[in-house]
């Protein structure tokens, strides 16, 4: 019995030490990556002109891995790490055969792996770029996570991902801002979050700031998203005081539509990332795009708790465009993939710059 007792104590011991290095592990490797410029490569030598029809769409890629039958752990349900190897460049393929087949000017992409377990270590960044060689791109990294041991039956593991940004014009310069995160252990789960600016020059001297954005989708604390979206309005406002078009693309993890449930017929619980979009708090000369979206009824994400079930999963509209008052908006239009490709379908603009 003394010997059973000796061995009981001695697993235990043995396994706070272990719990106690992860944890080390865990705050010895975990860094913020602060505002820091960003290289444009192959760069284009086309120059945007005013009253000119361009195509822009924004697209959360969910790395590649969310096929319809996935689930995913932190929404609920099954799975931490795509099917397989094969299942991520399926994915990828059908990623970028979209883009081309929109005969886009503009893409903003949003949650593409750079290195990472749960899509295989497969360079997503290079995939893209290399499928589609006609456009300037920046790359800004929104995090960098060490390995997290959860959960314990197929771990997440580590993450290197971020925000691609394509554009057939140069980007004469580009830069990548810190947005707030939680301070607290949740900020190991929910990660880092950043947003990038890239500075594409327009013919009559003016430039066009294009923001890519992917914000916070897991944090329970309200002043959290409130304090990011306070950061992104500031350096909207502030490229627009230079004179500068604005165009914001991403996902911003709120109901773009303000009352998705009611439009999509879903449950009017709120989750963490279907709050409503403060188009209230929006600086001066900017708008929430939201043309005829409501009307055509197409979300632009889903739920993961579940494999995806047409009629049934919960879905909504997170992901657009906020644009500043001297662009006009043509045409705005979700995508309809059935969310083959990942849990987002992409949101589609049309628009001009004004004189």
């Amino acid at each position: 019995m003394k010997k059973i007792i000796h061995i009981s104590i001695g697993t235990i011991i043995v396994l706070i030490g272990l719990l106690l290095a992860y944890l080390a592990y865990l705050s010895l490797t975990y860094y913020r990556q602060p505002n820091l410029k960003l290289t444009p490569y192959n760069q284009q030598h086309t120059q945007l002109t005013t009253n000119t029809p361009y195509r822009i769409a924004t697209y959360n890629i969910g790395y590649a891995s969310y096929s319809p039958e996935y689930s995913f752990f932190m929404d609920g349900g099954k799975y931490s790490v795509a099917f397989s190897q094969e299942d991520v460049l399926t994915n990828l393929h059908g990623i970028v055969s979209t883009l081309k087949n929109l005969k886009l000017d503009f893409a903003c992409l949003q949650e593409i792996d750079q290195e990472a377990t749960r899509s295989y270590y497969q360079n997503q960044i290079d995939y893209v770029t290399k499928k589609l060689p006609d456009f300037t791109y920046t790359y800004g990294q929104n995090y960098d996570s060490p390995y997290l041991f959860y959960p314990f039956k197929k771990p997440i593991g580590r993450a290197k991902s971020g925000l691609l940004t394509l554009s057939k014009g140069n980007i004469q310069q580009a830069k990548r801002v810190q947005l707030p995160i939680e301070t607290s252990f949740n900020k190991f789960f929910d990660l880092d979050r950043a947003f990038t600016i890239s500075d594409i020059p327009v013919q009559t001297g003016k430039t066009l700031s294009l923001i890519n954005v992917h914000l916070s989708a897991f944090t329970k604390d309200k002043s959290v998203q409130a304090a990011q979206l306070k950061t992104l309005f500031r350096y909207m406002a502030s490229a627009y005081q230079q004179g500068n078009y604005v165009l914001v693309c991403g996902d911003y993890n709120h109901d773009v539509l303000g009352n998705s449930a009611d439009i999509f017929g879903k449950s009017k619980t709120p989750l963490t990332w279907t709050k409503p979009f403060p188009k209230q708090d929006l600086p001066q000369h900017f708008n929430l795009a939201t043309q005829n979206l409501a009307q055509k009824k197409i979300p632009s994400v889903r739920n993961l708790n579940e494999a995806y079930q047409p009629g049934k999963t919960f879905v909504s509209l997170v992901d657009g465009f906020i644009i500043s008052d001297n662009i006009q908006v043509d045409q705005l239009s979700v995508k309809q993939t059935n969310f083959n490709y990942s849990d987002h379908n992409p949101v589609v603009m049309r628009f001009q710059l004004l004189p």
